[in-house]
């Protein structure tokens, strides 16, 4: 397994378009982006499986997609 794959690309453009357009509370999204971690450990599905490396690379990019939305974001 890789840090980054397929779905970490679709991590970043999901919270960059969070970031950008609906969100801009951090707490909130630490808790979100956090809390969907866990959800897909609980979730039955193969596709759901990663490696806690693969983890921590979805939450940098989760961060750094959340990031830039908010650096894009009009005042």
């Amino acid at each position: 397994m890789a840090v980054i794959n397929l779905y970490s690309l679709g991590h970043f453009l999901q919270w960059f378009f969070i970031g950008r357009f609906l969100l801009k509370n951090w707490h909130v999204f630490l808790v979100l982006s956090a809390g969907w971690e866990v959800f897909e450990l609980l979730l039955p599905y193969d596709i759901a499986r990663e490696s806690a490396l693969n983890k921590s690379g979805d939450m940098l990019l989760n961060c750094l997609g959340f990031a830039a939305g908010n650096a894009l974001r009009t005042k």
